[in-house]
C-alpha cells in the first residue's frame, strides 16, 4: 500500500510521494510484490492523489495498469488502513511510507487487523522535513484516541477483493 503524499497543481506527485512511487515500483519490478494498493484524498475535483500515483506507475515506471488497485477514500492514513481491511478485504500488507510515518501507520493497520510491516522511501531530505516529523507527534497520540476512544467513520462502500 502507498499512502498518499501530495501532488503538485499539474497532477504529477510531489517529491515524497514520488519516493514512495519509485520504491513501490522497485519492489514490483524485483517481484518482490504482485499488487499495488494506492490510497489517497480524492474529495475535490481537481486534487485527485490515487490517480495521479497510478498514472506514474503505470506511464513513467511501466507497470500494468491491471496489478493498480486505486482507493480514492484514503482521506488519511486511518482511513486508508481501515479500507484496506474493510473495503479491500486485506490481511496482510506492505506499507510503503517515509520512515517518519511508518510507525503510525503500521500501529494503525495492525489494530485493524492487517499483519503489516513497513518499507521506508526516504531518499534524501524534504524541504518542510522537520514540520512532517512534527506534525506526526500530534498524529500517532490522534491515533491512539481514533482508535481506543473516538472510532471516526471513514468513508465505506461495497468490498472490492483485490485478486492476485
Amino acid at each position: 500500500m502507498i499512502l498518499g503524499a501530495g501532488v503538485a497543481p499539474d497532477g504529477t506527485p510531489r517529491d515524497m510521494l514520488r519516493d514512495r512511487l519509485d520504491t513501490a515500483s522497485d519492489l514490483y519490478h524485483d517481484g518482490k510484490i504482485e499488487k499495488i494498493l494506492v490510497t489517497g484524498d480524492n474529495r475535490v475535483s481537481h486534487y485527485n492523489e490515487p490517480l495521479a500515483m497510478t498514472n506514474y506507475l503505470v506511464n513513467t515506471k511501466h507497470i500494468p495498469s491491471e496489478d493498480i488497485v486505486q482507493d480514492y477514500a484514503g482521506r488519511r492514513t486511518y482511513d486508508s488502513c481501515a479500507r484496506a481491511r474493510r473495503i479491500f478485504e486485506i490481511d496482510r500488507l506492505l506499507i510503503i511510507s517515509q520512515g517518519y510515518h511508518l510507525p503510525r501507520s503500521i500501529m494503525l493497520c495492525n489494530s485493524f487487523g492487517i499483519d503489516s510491516t513497513g518499507i521506508s522511501a526516504t531518499q534524501h531530505d524534504y524541504v518542510g522535513m522537520w514540520y512532517y516529523k512534527l506534525r506526526e507527534v500530534w498524529a500517532i497520540h490522534k491515533s491512539i484516541l481514533d482508535l481506543y476512544i473516538w472510532a471516526p467513520e471513514y468513508v465505506g462502500g461495497d468490498k472490492i477483493a483485490i485478486k492476485k
